[in-house]
């Protein structure tokens, strides 16, 4: 009876597309000879991100599109979406609950190196900021800048690297989406500019997705 109820268990798990397929290492293969020059000497300790987080390629059971972002704020997850029931999981650092923003959006602008013009918010709630920090290592923005647009107009949300590698897997954001620098360099050059990006608002996770909402975003 012992070994019925672990076959039934592991096949529960495999029909639930629970279980883990290869792991996908972080390579520097996809670097331009500016992110290597920048991320040589990082100006931040180099962060063990825990093997959960570190990306994966996975079963994947929803039903959007290859090329689809989705957002699994509530479990830490990024996935691009693959074909083939596949996708690539990441594991991301998400806003707080108070700063968190949740739904359908598109990818408007893309950008190497950004700059970061911190937000009214962000001087508020942070204290004294500089008005603009220009992009590299040691800019909060990262590598890679992923806009999202909802309706033609940011949102002033993004999917960006970061000089914090060692909050991956946690809720501290001001509500962007952060990736270590190496995993959103290759999601970087992977999503296309208009690609659907969906964040799950919390209690959400790996729930069925609206098919409304993400059926009209395609549309717009």
């Amino acid at each position: 009876m012992a070994g019925r109820g672990i076959a039934f268990l592991l096949t529960g798990l495999l029909l639930g597309g629970c279980m883990q397929a290869t792991l996908d290492p972080t390579t520097d293969a996809s670097f331009t000879a500016r992110d290597k020059k920048l991320l040589a000497n990082p100006p931040y300790a180099k962060a063990s991100i825990p093997v959960t987080y570190q990306r994966h390629i996975v079963e994947y059971h929803r039903r959007e599109a290859p090329g689809t972002i989705v957002v699994d704020t509530d479990n830490k997850f990024l996935y691009y979406v693959m074909a083939d029931g596949k996708a690539l999981r990441y594991g991301v650092t998400v806003g707080e609950e108070a700063q968190a923003w949740s739904g359908v959006a598109k990818v408007g602008r893309k950008e190497e190196w950004p700059g970061w013009v911190p937000t009214a918010g962000e001087h508020q709630r942070l204290g004294p900021l500089p008005n603009y920090v220009e992009g590299g290592p040691q800019n909060p923005m990262g590598a890679r800048g992923i806009y999202l647009y909802s309706g033609g107009k940011d949102t002033l949300f993004r999917i960006h690297g970061t000089n914090q590698p060692e909050y991956i897997g946690q809720a501290i954001s001001s509500g962007c989406i952060r990736m270590t620098n190496e995993d959103v360099i290759d999601l970087y050059n992977k999503v296309k500019m208009g690609a659907v990006v969906v964040v799950l608002k919390a209690g959400q996770g790996d729930s069925p997705r609206v098919a409304a909402a993400f059926d009209q975003q395609r549309t717009n």
